[in-house]
């Protein structure tokens, strides 16, 4: 393996901002916002949308999805036949 090409790897903590779910990993990614974990250092914040403990596919929790197609939405909303 080649030396100083890849990426520092470094303690991250990515936090779930749907649900509030936190977990640290090791990540290349950078940001500038810092949090504390839970033992009392400071790392680095990726926040993101959807995760393992808010993505319908594992919660078992499906939105409902409407019966309207899209080509009914389509019609209606511009009023054509």
């Amino acid at each position: 393996m080649k030396k100083d090409i890849h990426p520092e790897l470094r303690p991250v903590v990515f936090k779930d901002i749907s649900c509030d779910y936190s977990y640290l990993t090791k990540s290349t990614l950078k940001s500038k916002e810092m949090v504390q974990w839970e033992d009392g250092k400071e790392y680095p914040l990726i926040k993101f949308d959807v995760s393992s403990s808010s993505h319908p596919f594992y919660t078992g929790k499906h939105r409902i999805v409407d019966t309207e197609g899209r080509a009914e939405k389509f019609k209606k909303k511009y009023n054509r036949a």
